[in-house]
């Protein structure tokens, strides 16, 4: 546990860093297994409309620092191929 002022700071703060990246995190997984259970299902149509969601989701994530850009490419290449109707 923090012993100084300023330690226990930057422990609460780092608490409250964690909270919004794992609702980050969260918004990220809701928006691909969303993607996944309509392509499982061959619902194409609105697997393409949930698409831009998860999307914004991914850049957003990329934005604040929460993955990395190439990360942020990949799942979006990933999603648009699993998108595509076969």
């Amino acid at each position: 546990m923090p012993i100084t002022k300023s330690a226990k700071k930057a422990h609460r703060v780092s608490l409250i860093k964690k909270a919004a990246n794992d609702r980050t995190k969260k918004t990220l997984k809701e928006g691909s297994k969303a993607i996944e259970k309509l392509t499982t299902a061959k619902q194409w149509k609105e697997a393409k409309a949930s698409l831009a969601k998860a999307y914004s989701a991914i850049d957003k994530a990329a934005k604040k620092g929460v993955i990395k850009k190439n990360t942020a490419s990949r799942k979006k290449a990933r999603l648009s191929r699993m998108a595509k109707e076969k």
